[in-house]
């Protein structure tokens, strides 16, 4: 992690992209880190923004390109439980990416709304819209509170 902070921007960018997917780190603490080294908030907002997104829809990918029989042979889920699944998907519908900012079951929203095919479009700017909030969040904190929301206790 230390060399993704070590290359600013780039490293953002980079992070805050494996962050979006399977890599189990947090993108905040980069987000925090650039803020803290002096790049413009503005700037760390959209790169960040730009990476966690496209990581995202990387995950979105993933779970588009899976398929039913996938699942039930590899994780033995049956295919009642995947309709159960799909009928709580279209109730909420693309909203739920919306949620993809959430650390670990935002990767789970975003491949399951890719498997079970829930308009892209939709998805991807719902999404867009979770993840900016989220940094955009993170450089208020650092306004108000410099170096010290990196004492806050749900970091």
């Amino acid at each position: 992690m230390e060399l993704l902070s070590n290359l600013g921007l780039i490293g953002l960018f980079l992070g805050c992209f494996l962050a979006a997917t399977v890599v189990p780190f947090s993108s905040d603490f980069l987000m925090v880190g650039v803020l803290i080294a002096g790049i413009n908030p503005v700037l760390a907002i959209i790169v960040a923004t730009a990476g966690n997104w496209l990581g995202g829809l990387t995950s979105y990918y993933i779970g588009f390109i899976g398929k039913w029989d996938w699942i039930e042979k590899w994780f033995k889920v049956k295919e009642e439980t995947l309709l159960k699944q799909k009928h709580n998907i279209d109730k909420y519908g693309s909203m739920l990416a919306f949620l993809t900012w959430l650390p670990i079951i935002g990767d789970i929203f975003a491949v399951t709304l890719g498997f079970y095919k829930v308009n892209f479009t939709k998805s991807a700017i719902f999404m867009l819209i979770g993840k900016g909030a989220r940094f955009a969040f993170w450089a208020l904190l650092y306004h108000y509170f410099g170096e010290h929301v990196l004492d806050f206790k749900f970091l």
